[in-house]
This record gives structure tokens, C-alpha cells and sequence, in this order.
């Protein structure tokens, strides 16, 4: 019999991964995109994704750490997974070619350097962008699902903020597809789909790690998933927003997230 947390979090999980479907759907359905509105919720997602991390994550680690190697080894341990978890997400990104990363995320301009060419070459820059995102997304389902596991309040605020860095992404999927094939169904569809790493990335992370559940694995997890989520932010989402619309307004975002972040841990604590 499945825990109920167990389900909390893998819920959790299911909304932020499958947000790239909206993605895909303001992409398809919309007449008049608002890079403004863009601009403002990557940035207040990245707030709430750095504020959450350095505040609340990587103190938990490092308290879980200490509890089990003593104070010093215990601070040390929490630092280098902290940089381990950095380390891998920026491994990722260098294994993916930039072209179909989903960090460079100017689909308008990719949609029409490619306008020329072939259907072939813009379903394929789809698809790849599809695969990316689903690598990426595999991490950040762990991350969602142990948060919400032991901290039902940390957690929806660390799948509302990956929901919302997601829905860029399933337009960098959808829109090329869209352009290739001139069916909305497909380009949703692979936009979609390309959402379901991160329940995968909870399942296998659950069964696989489940029988190590102790104060070191909690530990080291949470301090990588913090590593993971600050990278995710300082490399993806403020430069993304930056493209999108004004300096100013995706620095008013990050701020604004990382006050409602701090109002809700206090109301919480």
C-alpha cells in the first residue's frame, strides 16, 4: 500500500513536469505573445528557486548531515553536494548541443533561421528539444518529489516554481513541431510528453533510493537538488527572462519571489 505523502508528492511532481503541456498550449492557442508576463514569472520563478534553496534546502542538508557526521564533516559533506549537484546539471548542459538545449530557449529566432530549410529540420530541432527537456526535467522530478515528501509546504512552493519555468520549455517543443508538421495535436502531444521525466524521474528516484532512506542520503540529495535548483535559476531563467523583456521587470520578478517565498515559510514554520 502506497503512502499517502508518497502520492502528495508524486502529484506534486505530475503538475510541475506535465506544465510543459501549458506551454505548448499558450504557444498554439494564443494570437499575441506577452513577453512582459514572460519576463516576470521566470524571474519571480527564480526567486523562489534561490530563496528556497540557500534558505531552506541547504539548511536542512546541512542539518541532516551534521545530525550524522558531526557538525564539521557534516557542513563539509552538505558543500560538496551542494557543488556535485551544480556540477551535474552543468555536465547535462554540455553533453546537449546548444542548438537543441532547452537553456537556449529564443524559439522565435531558432523558428526563423530554420524557416528556409527543410520541414525535416525543424521537426527534428523539435524533437531533440524534447529529449533535452526530458533530461533536464529528470532531476528537477527528484527534486519536487523528495521535497514534498518530507515538507509538503516546501514542496508545492518548488513544484509551482518548476511549473512555471517549464511552460517556456514546452513552447521551445512545440512551436517548431507545430511549424513543421502544421498540427497542433503533435506539437502538444511531444510538448506533453516531454513533461513526463520528472514522475519518472520520482519513481525510479523513490524505488531506487527508498531502501537507503537514512540522515545521509536525505542529506546529500537535498543539498545537490539545492545545487541543481540555483544553477537551474542563475543559468536558464534570469537569462531567459532577460531575453524576453526588460532588465528591471525580470529583477522585480526575483525579488517578488523571493518575499512570497519567505511570507510563506514564516506563515508555515
Amino acid at each position: 500500500m502506497i503512502d499517502n505523502s508518497v502520492l502528495f508528492a508524486f502529484s506534486l511532481t505530475l503538475f510541475a513536469g506535465l506544465s510543459t503541456g501549458i506551454g505548448s498550449l499558450i504557444g498554439l492557442m494564443s494570437k499575441k505573445f506577452n513577453p512582459r508576463l514572460l519576463t516576470i514569472a521566470l524571474g519571480f520563478s527564480a526567486g523562489v528557486m534561490i530563496y528556497v534553496s540557500m534558505i531552506e534546502i541547504f539548511v536542512k542538508a546541512k542539518d541532516s548531515l551534521s545530525t550524522s557526521l558531526g557538525q564539521k564533516q557534516g557542513y563539509i559533506c552538505t558543500v560538496i553536494s551542494f557543488f556535485a549537484g551544480m556540477f551535474i546539471i552543468a555536465l547535462i548542459d554540455k553533453l546537449i548541443p546548444s542548438y537543441e538545449n532547452p537553456h537556449e530557449l529564443n524559439v522565435e529566432n531558432k523558428i526563423k533561421k530554420s524557416s528556409e530549410k527543410d520541414k525535416r529540420k525543424l521537426l527534428r530541432m523539435g524533437a531533440f528539444s524534447a529529449l533535452a527537456i526530458g533530461i533536464h526535467n529528470f532531476p528537477e522530478g527528484l527534486a519536487t518529489f523528495m521535497s514534498g515528501l518530507t515538507n509538503p509546504t516546501l514542496g508545492i512552493s518548488i513544484a509551482v516554481a518548476i511549473a512555471i519555468h517549464n511552460i517556456p520549455e514546452g513552447l521551445a517543443v512545440s512551436a517548431p513541431v507545430f511549424y513543421a508538421t502544421k498540427s497542433r495535436r503533435k506539437a502538444f502531444v511531444l510538448s506533453f510528453l516531454s513533461g513526463l521525466a520528472e514522475p519518472v524521474g520520482a519513481i525510479i528516484g523513490y524505488f531506487v533510493l527508498r531502501s537507503f532512506f537514512n540522515g545521509i542520503t536525505l542529506g546529500v540529495i537535498f543539498a545537490a537538488v539545492a545545487g541543481i535548483m540555483v544553477y537551474i535559476s542563475l543559468d536558464e531563467l534570469l537569462p531567459t527572462a532577460e531575453e524576453y523583456g526588460e532588465h528591471h521587470l525580470a529583477i522585480g520578478g526575483l525579488i517578488a519571489g523571493m518575499i512570497i517565498m519567505a511570507v510563506s515559510l514564516l506563515l508555515f514554520a
